[in-house]
């Protein structure tokens, strides 16, 4: 955002991620200054590189959990956008510290970085999945008891925590998101990704987690970013936090028929493993309301479905030229 023509500096960890690349491909149409940190372990150049060299654009090689880089990398910065975090809530079953460490230590170490170099503003990424498991409703951002039932929620929640605690004590001011799922180009993971690849391998036969009537709300990334910087640039409280998504929801067993139907396959059989959800975590039936960020002007531009059919489109076209 430039005020009286002034070009803005931005601090994005996890630029070089997923949404993080789109939110910097964003912000430097604009014209602003931007600082991608990022270690590159899910991240990818190849997100970012059309910025490379350009005046007003560095990346810098660095982990969140290195302190001394991290404090000195964030000098002279006027925004700071958290994006950076355990890319895939499954891995943490298996590494119980992954996501404290990725998630919550990190958090700490960007605040406590912000601090150090007086820096007042910071946006963050947080997670419909702090909510937990919920009855089947519109979850507003005043629900509670917030009880998360994954070390990726927990680590989310508690990234909360921490950013309310430093901006009352340190007179910070934070714009907290808690994403949908986030789905579209450059995806690495997710549901419509396996899809696509499963069925690459196997184009009769498709093992679908679950009994397929998981259903979540799924919003495209180039609405995601226009959210987040919407909420960002017209929230004036000291600690803004809004639902980022849509009103609708997607099922598993609709998103492989669309997969298949995009794919230009016939007769595919799926096999469901049962149960009620994909994995230990997974939060089985989740709905959003979003009236807030309604409200304050902003909704997406896609429904759920819409988000969808445009990321298989999408990610079929990238599949046969994958990003290095």
């Amino acid at each position: 955002m430039k005020q009286n023509n002034k070009p803005t500096s931005y601090f994005i960890t996890g630029g070089a991620g997923f949404i993080g690349s789109h939110l910097v491909d964003h912000i430097m149409s604009e014209g602003n200054n931007v600082t991608v940190y990022d270690n590159l372990t899910s991240g990818k150049k190849a997100f970012i590189e059309q910025h490379l060299g350009k005046e007003n654009f560095q990346l810098i090689i660095g982990d969140l959990l290195d302190m001394e880089i991290l404090t000195q990398a964030m000098k002279n910065h006027e925004v700071v956008c958290h994006l950076a975090a355990n890319p895939d809530a499954r891995a943490g079953i298996e590494h119980t510290n992954l996501d404290l460490r990725l998630g919550t230590i990190a958090t700490y170490n960007v605040l406590e970085a912000m601090r150090i170099n007086g820096i007042k503003k910071l946006v963050f990424s947080s997670s419909g999945t702090i909510y937990g498991e919920t009855p089947v409703m519109a979850l507003s951002e005043n629900y509670g008891p917030l009880l998360p039932i994954s070390l990726y929620g927990a680590s989310k929640l508690a990234s909360e925590g921490l950013i309310s605690a430093f901006c009352s004590v340190f007179s910070m001011q934070a714009w907290m998101f808690r994403f949908a799922n986030v789905i579209g180009s450059r995806a690495t993971h997710g549901v419509i990704f396996d899809f696509i690849n499963k069925l690459k391998i196997n184009p009769v036969e498709m093992v679908i987690l679950g009994d397929g009537t998981q259903e979540k709300p799924y919003m495209y990334v180039d609405d995601c970013v226009d959210g987040v910087l919407y909420g960002y640039r017209h929230a004036k409280g000291q600690i803004n936090v809004f639902n980022l998504g849509c009103a609708t929801s997607t099922n598993v067993t609709t998103i492989a028929n669309m997969v298949v139907k995009e794919m230009g396959l016939k007769n595919v059989k799926f096999k469901y493993t049962g149960g009620d959800r994909g994995w230990t975590g997974d939060v089985p039936q989740v709905r959003y309301n979003v009236q807030k960020i309604n409200k304050l002007g902003w909704s997406t531009k896609y429904t759920s479905d819409e988000a969808v059919s445009k990321t298989i489109e999408v990610l079929i076209e990238e599949s046969k030229r994958p990003f290095v």
